[in-house]
């Protein structure tokens, strides 16, 4: 049976169309590869493409749009407001049909070692593939961003799992982090304000790792630490939820933008719902969301169902129904039209990925 994996690149341009058409462009030159969604973002200057196919195809067709990138995107005049550390900040690969996830590593670590070596691009490998416990997390890996990247690559703790240790090449490139993941679903909820500090806060209250513990519980009280110095935190309300809140010019509101990392344990509608009421709890109100990226019918139905029974309403309504009405529960629409054959992973497969 054939193997599919899918690749979900990020590249640090969301504004120009014709740079991310030609990244797209290489990337479709791999025959057997299917671009499955472009989305770009211009407040956070950043593309997130998806495509699929076997996995040789799959890292030749990523290695593509990565060369490209590296060649059209200078870093040094990038701006966004996305975290990012490279032209292609991330690169995960995720296993879909027939795979296994230690076979996904194998093919992670292949690609890494193809960009060091024949691009001279220094990056890490993090979640699944990553080489060490603590460069599992990309939150970790991506700390001090572009700007912190001459630095860090000199710095023995973090000398890179490939490419060079020098900022030469990565001062326009930067760096690059690769990864063998599960399937995750980026995904914003609008607040009505512009405060980037309180959507920060409510991402706080949602995030599973929660907010660092100070004395009395309030923001400005001292940091409480243990008995070996080590910081304390408070966890948030939501397992397998990573959150920050910024403000989107385009948009003039404000965000809690997340990753949701198992949506089978905290579905999308979920998060929806202790956003919303987190929300309250300060005054402010959610407004709608935006989906980044593509998400599995089966989260799209589940929450559907949910509304559904929430208003009391029969749930032996077409699929069809279901799906609108987990996308005006949840105002997937407020910011620009959703489509769910251009969103839902399964319509997007067509027969010779099934």
């Amino acid at each position: 049976m054939r193997q599919l994996i899918e690749c979900v690149p990020n590249f640090s341009e969301g504004r120009d169309m014709g740079v991310i058409k030609q990244i797209t462009d290489a990337i479709e030159t791999v025959e057997g590869v299917k671009l499955l969604n472009v989305d770009p973002g211009k407040a956070t200057n950043r593309t997130v493409v998806t495509f699929v196919g076997t996995p040789q195809e799959v890292i030749d067709a990523a290695f593509l749009g990565i060369k490209k990138a590296s060649e059209l995107i200078d870093m040094s005049e990038q701006g966004g407001e996305h975290p990012r550390i490279g032209a292609t900040d991330v690169c995960p690969l995720i296993p879909i049909a027939n795979i296994e996830m230690e076979e996904v590593v194998k093919y992670a670590h292949q690609l890494g070692e193809r960009i060091g070596r024949e691009l001279g691009i220094p990056g890490y490998f993090y979640e699944y593939a990553a080489s060490t416990e603590e460069r599992r997390n990309l939150a970790v890996v991506r700390k001090g961003e572009y700007e912190g990247l001459k630095t860090k690559l000199v710095d023995p703790k973090w000398k890179p799992d490939f490419g060079p240790a020098e900022f030469v090449k990565a001062k326009q490139t930067g760096a690059t982090a690769i990864s063998a993941r599960n399937f995750l679903i980026a995904y914003n909820v609008n607040l009505n304000t512009t405060s980037a500090r309180k959507a920060n806060a409510i991402a706080f209250d949602v995030r599973e790792k929660g907010r660092i513990k100070r004395e009395g519980n309030i923001s400005e009280g001292a940091i409480v630490k243990d008995e070996n110095g080590n910081t304390l935190w408070t966890p948030g309300a939501l397992k397998y939820v990573k959150a920050i809140g910024w403000y989107i010019e385009e948009y003039d509101l404000a965000q809690v933008s997340m990753n949701l990392t198992n949506i089978k344990e905290t579905p999308i509608h979920i998060v929806f719902e202790e956003v919303s009421k987190k929300a309250e709890a300060r005054g402010i109100q959610v407004t709608g969301s935006e989906l980044i990226g593509l998400i599995p019918k089966s989260a799209l139905l589940e929450a559907g169902i949910y509304f559904l029974k929430k208003e009391e309403k029969s749930t032996s309504v077409p699929e069809s129904e279901i799906i609108k009405t987990a996308i005006k529960s949840m105002g997937l629409d407020e910011l620009t039209p959703f489509h769910p054959k251009e969103r839902i992973i399964e319509h997007l497969l067509n027969g010779d990925f099934n």
